[in-house]
């Protein structure tokens, strides 16, 4: 514990630049997959505890379709979209027989399906740790802003990432479907009643969800090792999101990713040995005086 050395962190801007740089990339890639888990249970009220499943798989087709093609924007392109279908028929063979169930119930089945989806990944790809590597065309002297070491993949991440932030807030505002998608969490039955056929809406918003986990997994594939179970860490991060920021929140997923990776990234600087204590301490500190979450709803409110 070195609250000295983070103090001097902060009161340098190379090091806040190198450190807020290494935390948006965290914070950006978990909101990707936080955004789908909590899009998902916002408007299905489905607890997809398998979530961080699509985000490994995204990885290992991003990792695949570079192997094949040397194409990283190829390789993320089937890493996303190879989950959304994977997604969508996880949802028609599985999950649209869980809807009703209790919460509980369905968290048990999706880590059955974790355990199952570990072994696939092992049978497929093996049991050893793989590295796509960076890909050539980022293979190019880093970036320095006052001072401070910025890699150009990590500006390339983050502005992807925060360009589907922005595309995702657009449709969901501004389009028919996003309309749909919200009314859909409101009152199904009624949505159903207009003629609307809420089965496809059903399995479109859980393929969406998990390609949004599988970009994230593609996206930050050169920068990861691969191995089966890497999902699990950023499932319970991701849950830590959603509490966070606020259970079906978009908004609050994204604002409580960043917060949470910039906590990591500085926090690793005066509290090494306790950067990811932080995180929980941060979530506890919401629930304590924002049970709902920053960006949720109260009970009263709903």
């Amino acid at each position: 514990m070195d609250p000295i050395a983070l103090w001097d962190c902060m009161s340098s801007p190379s090091c806040v630049v190198t450190q807020g740089a290494a935390g948006l990339i965290s914070g950006f890639t978990l909101f990707l997959v936080a955004a789908g888990l909590t899009l998902i249970f916002g408007v299905l009220n489905f607890v997809n505890f398998v979530h961080g499943a699509f985000y490994m798989f995204g990885a290992y087709f991003a990792y695949t379709a570079y192997g094949l093609t040397g194409s990283y924007l190829l390789a993320v392109l089937t890493g996303a979209i190879g989950v959304g279908i994977l997604g969508a028929l996880f949802e028609i063979g599985f999950v649209k027989r869980l809807y009703e169930a209790d919460h509980l119930l369905q968290i048990l089945v999706c880590y059955a399906f974790i355990l199952i989806f570990d072994d696939v990944v092992s049978w497929i790809w093996g049991v050893e740790f793989l590295a796509m590597g960076m890909p050539d065309a980022f293979r190019m002297p880093p970036l320095f802003i006052f001072g401070g070491v910025v890699p150009p993949f990590y500006i390339v991440l983050i502005a992807t990432a925060a360009a589907i932030a922005i595309l995702m807030a657009l449709v969901l505002r501004y389009t028919r479907y996003g309309k749909i998608i919200r009314a859909l969490a409101s009152n199904a039955d009624m949505i159903s009643a207009l003629g609307i056929n809420t089965r496809l809406i059903y399995i479109s918003v859980f393929a969406l969800g998990t390609l949004l986990a599988g970009t994230a997994g593609a996206l930050a594939a050169p920068v990861r090792s691969l191995s089966s179970g890497m999902g699990f860490t950023i499932l319970i991060e991701s849950f830590i999101v959603t509490v966070i920021g606020g259970m079906g929140s978009v908004a609050g997923a994204l604002v409580s990713a960043l917060l949470i990776g910039l906590v990591r990234s500085f926090g690793s600087v005066g509290f090494p040995l306790f950067a990811e204590g932080l995180i929980f301490i941060l979530m506890i500190a919401v629930l304590i005086l924002r049970p709902q979450g920053l960006f949720g709803r109260s009970i009263r409110e709903a």
